[in-house]
C-alpha cells in the first residue's frame, strides 16, 4: 500500500477516503511546512497532499536526490507555491482542485462586494463598540451596489461566477480584462486595458491566479485610474495586488474602500489595512464550508488514486 502524506489535518470523511486507498500519516501542526519538512516528505512518502503554504519550490526540489514521492496532490486550484517546473523536472506529478472551489469562491466575493461597500465590517464595529447611539437619516451612507458596473479581472471559472452573481442578482454591469475574449451566456463587455476597466467600473474585484506572470498586475496605474467612490475586492492571491500600492491609494483616498480576502504575505496584514475602517479584510475564507474542503479533498484523492492506478489524473497541472 502507498505511503501517503496529508500536510494538514483535513475533514474526516477526506481522511476515511484516503485511508481506503493508502497508508496515511497525517502532520498535527496548522502551519506550513518547514524546508526540512518537505525533504523529509518527497523523501520518505510515495505521495503527498499539501496545501497553500507549503512552499514546493525549486530550492527545495534542488535539494533532492531522486525522489521517493511521485505526486503531489494539491488541494486547492492554487498552485502558485509549488514550481510545477522543477516538480517535473524531479519527475513529480503536480495536480490540483478546479471547480470544487468556483461557487464558494464567488459567494466570498459578493460578501466583500456587500460589506466593503455598504460598510458594515464598520458598522458592526460601532456596534459591538456601544457607540451606535441610533438610527440617523444620513448615517454611514455607503455605495448602493445594484445596477453598477462590475469590472472582473480575470474571466475564468471564478471570475464569470461573480459576474454572474452580479449580472442576474443585482442588474449590474459586467466589463472584463482576460488574455481572450469569452463566449457568456449574458452581457458583457471586454475592456482593451486594466486601467480602461479601473476607470469605468464602480467595483473591482481581482479573479485571476497567481502566477509569475499575475505577481503585482494591480499597482498604481490601476489604483489612479479608479474612480474615487470605487471599491476593490480580492480573493485571488495576495500577491497579484502590490499591498503597498493598495495602502497608499486608500490613504489618499484614491479609492473608497477595499475588500480582502488574500494578502501578499499572508499571514501578514500590513498595520495600516487593520487600522483603516474603510477596508474589509477575512481570514483567506474563500473556499470555508465544509462541503467545498471535502470535496476539494476528495477531488484530491481522486487524483492520487488515478495516477497510482496508472490512470492520468483528472486535474492534472500542465
Amino acid at each position: 500500500m502507498k505511503h501517503l502524506l496529508l500536510t494538514r489535518p483535513l475533514p474526516e470523511r477526506v481522511i476515511a477516503a484516503a485511508q481506503a486507498l493508502f497508508r496515511v500519516d497525517i502532520r498535527d501542526e496548522a502551519g506550513a511546512m518547514s524546508i526540512a519538512g518537505m525533504h523529509a516528505a518527497l523523501n520518505d512518502y510515495d505521495a503527498v497532499l499539501p496545501t497553500l503554504g507549503d512552499m514546493f519550490s525549486a530550492d527545495v526540489f534542488a535539494g533532492i536526490n531522486a525522489p521517493r514521492c511521485k505526486i503531489l496532490a494539491n488541494f486547492g486550484v492554487g498552485f502558485n507555491h509549488i514550481d510545477v517546473k522543477a516538480a517535473r523536472a524531479a519527475g513529480v506529478t503536480v495536480t490540483n482542485t478546479p471547480g470544487a472551489v468556483t461557487d464558494a469562491t464567488a459567494d466570498i466575493a459578493m460578501t466583500l462586494i456587500l460589506m466593503s461597500a455598504r460598510r458594515a465590517g464598520e458598522g458592526e464595529r460601532m456596534v459591538r463598540a456601544g457607540q451606535w447611539t441610533g438610527w440617523t437619516p444620513t448615517q454611514m451612507l455607503g455605495l448602493h451596489v445594484s445596477g453598477k458596473t462590475v469590472g472582473i479581472v480575470g474571466m475564468g471559472r471564478v471570475g464569470q461566477a461573480i459576474a454572474r452573481r452580479c449580472h442576474f442578482g443585482f442588474g449590474m454591469k459586467v466589463i472584463y480584462f482576460n488574455r481572450s475574449p469569452k463566449e457568456l451566456t449574458f452581457e458583457a463587455r471586454q475592456a482593451v486595458t486594466l486601467e480602461e476597466l479601473a476607470g469605468k467600473a464602480d467595483i473591482v474585484v481581482v479573479a485571476v491566479p497567481g502566477t509569475a506572470e499575475t505577481h503585482h498586475l494591480i499597482g498604481n496605474d490601476v489604483f489612479a485610474a479608479m474612480k474615487t467612490t470605487g471599491h476593490f475586492i480580492n480573493i485571488s492571491r495576495g500577491d497579484v495586488v502590490d499591498e503597498a500600492a493598495l495602502v497608499a491609494a486608500l490613504q489618499a483616498g484614491q479609492i473608497s474602500g477595499a475588500g480582502l480576502d488574500v494578502y501578499e504575505f499572508e499571514p501578514q496584514v500590513p498595520q495600516a489595512l487593520t487600522t483603516m475602517e474603510n477596508v474589509t479584510l477575512l481570514p483567506h475564507l474563500g473556499t470555508a464550508a465544509l462541503e467545498v474542503r471535502e470535496a476539494m479533498g476528495l477531488m484530491a484523492v481522486e487524483n492520487l488514486r488515478a495516477y497510482f492506478s496508472g490512470e492520468a489524473p483528472p486535474d492534472l497541472v500542465n
